[in-house]
């Protein structure tokens, strides 16, 4: 009876033994998925394609940052495109020349001109919004951009406010529907909810964008986090503008404790996008707060440069 029992009990013994490895088999081929979910190799390709501060119309291919939310831009200039359930959002358009790439990375991805459901602006520059006019045209999409940014789209001529009016070549205006959003906005399109956030100093109408994003591992807070970099014309300077200091001031701060778990910017070497693509994913890399720490740094050092310069 003892011999029946011991051998019986080894049965089972083995049977659990074999059901934990089936678990721990699964957990991992689950893990895998997750992981597999997070990689790319078109990723890595633009990473190796492609260098920091690029040329902003150099062509590159589109390929999926997480979920729904695919690059679609240049080497040097990100676009990206949001694929909803009734359509796609566009944020950024490049240059004029570059915009012409954009088209064709979205046409590759299998969406239609009519697809394209409204184009978000980030800040009123040639080399992000250049484009806007053509891509509206192609599109028949809304424009909505920052509300300080309305006449600058509007007209495509500088704002004399910028630092670095004169420095860009114009615009061609926008001529379909635009519409200014105002900060905290939630705008619902295509069944994609995006909020705006008002981050002026590297122009007067700065947007930057926040939305969710799903895939096999979970949903992230994703951020379009516009420019915030100190950047202007020769004789521009920043400390001669008190009020101009305080607006960009309040622009970092804007930013600094939104959520964030995945951090993008209008010029991919911003936020380390290529050092992120070549690992195969965009996952890490710096949150908001580290990106508004070092805008900071930037408008510091540079007002004390100037001082330094009297």
């Amino acid at each position: 009876m003892e011999r029946a029992l011991s051998v019986k009990s080894l049965a089972v013994l083995a049977a659990l033994a074999l059901s934990g490895c089936n678990i721990a088999a699964a957990a991992s081929q689950a893990s895998a998925k997750v992981e597999d979910a997070h990689h790319s190799d078109d990723m890595v390709r633009f990473g190796k394609v492609c260098e920091d501060f690029d040329d902003w119309d150099k062509p590159t291919a589109p390929f999926q940052i997480h979920g729904d939310t695919w690059y679609v831009g240049t080497c040097g200039i990100t676009a990206i495109l949001i694929r909803g359930k009734d359509g796609a959002v566009l944020i950024d358009t490049g240059t004029d020349k570059g915009a012409q790439a954009i088209a064709a990375n979205i046409a590759s991805l299998g969406v239609k001109p009519g697809g394209i459901k409204a184009i978000l602006g980030s800040h009123e520059h040639y080399d992000h919004v250049g484009g806007l006019a053509r891509l509206q045209a192609l599109t028949g999409a809304p424009v909505l951009v920052g509300a300080d940014a309305l006449d600058v789209i509007r007209t495509g001529r500088d704002d004399p406010r910028d630092p670095q009016a004169g420095m860009h070549a114009p615009m061609a205006p926008v001529t379909g529907t635009l519409r200014g959003v105002a900060d905290g906005e939630v705008v619902d399109i295509a069944g994609i909810k995006l909020t705006a956030l008002a981050t002026a100093g590297h122009t007067i109408g700065a947007t930057s964008w926040q939305w969710q994003s799903c895939d096999a591992a979970g949903c992230l807070t994703l951020v379009y986090a516009d420019s915030l970099s100190p950047v202007s014309a020769d004789a521009y300077r920043f400390t001669d503008h008190p009020d101009y200091i305080a607006m960009f001031r309040k622009g970092i701060a804007r930013l600094r404790p939104v959520a964030c778990d995945m951090l993008l910017t209008p010029h991919p070497s911003a936020s380390d996008m290529l050092t992120r693509a070549r690992t195969g994913t965009m996952v890490g890399g710096p949150t908001c707060a580290d990106y508004a720490d070092s805008k900071t740094k930037a408008l510091d050092e540079r007002l004390a440069k100037e001082a330094a310069a009297k």
